[in-house]
């Protein structure tokens, strides 16, 4: 973790010192850690309280499926997705275990239910709603993991084959799914450079 003289508490040092880390030593992950990592997931916040995700823990033979999966897929897409898409193969290989999070549709479907507005728009206000929700799922896991000394990476380019990865988790067709290898990183990871206040931030005063 960080330790700078403007860093004052141990949560704004985690956010400070996670890195996405894609390669993994054979260390294995407690089945205790795990359950810490997925009830801080738990406790992100969520549309009307729905918490409208699942969370999937995928090890052994199931793992090795993911792979060979993404490996095949690769090869439907032009250079430079199938390269990161192996790469992702590779990390989720490498790492002693994988969390998928997936939407479970039901803050679309009592979303709809609950607003007397036009259906399509309020298929896509939920809809948004809900891969917002998983989102932070996603950020408080990758802190959690972080703050017990794990190493994880969110699998971006994973989304690409949403339904296939979704279809093999026995999981139905969703809007959204997360793949988040875990483990103990092999070596530190610098962090990448970020752009600076002054760039990002717009202000009315």
């Amino acid at each position: 973790m960080l330790n700078t003289p403007d860093v004052r508490n141990e949560t704004i040092r985690t956010i400070y010192g996670r890195r996405s880390i894609r390669s993994f030593s054979d260390r294995d992950v407690s089945d205790e850690d795990i359950a810490v990592i997925l009830k801080a997931a738990n406790k992100a916040p969520s549309a009307h309280n729905q918490q409208s995700w699942r969370f999937i823990v995928v090890r052994g033979q199931k793992k090795k499926e993911l792979s060979e999966l993404i490996v095949t897929k690769a090869a439907d897409y032009p250079k430079a997705s199938a390269a990161l898409l192996r790469m992702a193969a590779r990390s989720i290989t490498g790492a002693p275990v994988v969390i998928a999070v997936a939407n479970t549709g039901e803050l679309i479907e009592h979303g709809t239910r609950l607003f007397a507005i036009d259906e399509n728009k309020a298929v896509d206000f939920f809809r948004t709603m809900e891969i917002q929700s998983s989102s932070a799922a996603v950020e408080n896991l990758l802190l959690a993991a972080a703050s017990l000394g794990l190493a994880t990476v969110w699998l971006g380019i994973m989304y690409l084959i949403k339904d296939e990865v979704l279809d093999l988790l026995g999981e139905p067709k969703g809007e959204f799914m997360a793949i988040v290898p875990v483990g103990y990183a092999t070596r530190d990871a610098s962090s990448p450079k970020k752009k600076d206040l002054d760039v990002i931030v717009k202000r009315f005063d």
